[in-house]
């Protein structure tokens, strides 16, 4: 399966023109950055694995996509995140939903013998991988991921070389700002920024995560006018992502790109001759529990 060249459309937003990579169009089920950042674990044969483990939030982007690599490799995926909510338990939805009908193992780690301990901690002490598992850093935050990345750059750097007389930034969110470092490494020879925001933690948070994959020089990060608290629900946010979906018909995620659009359109107005790249980041089935919250706090209908 080849997970490559997905198309760019043309919009207009704000009165900005931009381009979109449609990197949330690549698989059914695998697509998006983490589609990119697992790309090799799908490609490479791993002979002898037969178990992926991950860990993170249960409703994390990682766990869907890594379910549904394991079902393409035909292998089992152990996933551990700290703790599952009852009323999830009994109404799944988004990517814990997802990831459970495509076959994912997912495993709490608070327990009487084990309350509070992390699940990277878990997998190390409790779990105790043997040679069969392949244990995947939360969020594909590894050197794994390079490889999936530098072919989207690649990608992005043909696109643009069919447009030499116009100049390009490449913008996309962070979480842990695996794909936005590994971007710029391949694209900042090219002379194309990359521009990015820090939507997990503060700017602080995002170096300390480029710094551990060995990183000394680092993409451009965007600030909004207000302090931006990951999972926080803020009607500026969701006005912008209901006008992006009216004004493109493209729906975007709601955790991550709101708060980029915000960060990103004040850039756009100080930089009239530089054409924005977006990358969809896909992530649209973690709509299926963000939606409802932002229509239950602001009593609103989408658009």
């Amino acid at each position: 399966m080849k997970l490559d060249t997905s198309p760019v459309t043309q919009h207009i937003f704000r009165d900005h023109c931009f381009y979109l990579k449609r990197d949330d169009q690549l698989h059914q089920h695998f697509s998006g950055n983490k589609a990119r950042k697992f790309m090799r674990l799908l490609q490479d044969d791993y002979a002898g694995i037969d178990t992926l483990i991950g860990y993170g939030s249960i409703q994390a982007n990682s766990l869907y996509s890594l379910a549904a690599l394991c079902k393409i490799k035909k292998w089992k995926l152990e996933f551990y995140v700290q703790r599952i909510p009852q009323w999830l338990k009994d109404n799944p939805r988004g990517n814990y939903r997802g990831a459970l009908e495509l076959g994912a193992n997912i495993i709490e780690c608070d327990s009487a013998f084990s309350e509070g301990i992390h699940p990277a901690d878990y997998i190390r002490d409790v779990r105790q991988p043997e040679v069969n598992c392949l244990v995947i850093p939360e969020g594909g935050r590894s050197y794994l991921s390079e490889e999936g990345i530098k072919g989207l750059a690649s990608e992005l750097l043909t696109w643009t070389r069919y447009r030499p007389n116009q100049k390009f930034a490449i913008a996309l969110p962070s979480g842990t700002g695996t794909t936005a470092f590994y971007l710029h490494k391949h694209l900042k020879r090219h002379e194309i920024p990359v521009l990015t925001c820090a939507c997990v933690g503060g700017n602080e948070y995002l170096h300390s995560q480029w710094q551990e994959l060995g990183g000394k020089d680092f993409p451009t990060v965007l600030s909004a006018n207000y302090k931006h608290h990951f999972g926080k629900l803020y009607e500026s946010e969701f006005r912008i992502w209901q006008k992006l979906e009216k004004i493109t018909n493209v729906e975007f995620d709601l955790l991550y790109d709101p708060y980029m659009w915000n960060c990103l359109l004040p850039w756009m107005d100080e930089n009239p001759d530089i054409n924005v790249l977006y990358v969809h980041q896909g992530g649209i089935l973690g709509n299926e529990t963000m939606l409802p919250r932002y229509l239950r706090k602001f009593d609103v209908q989408p658009a």
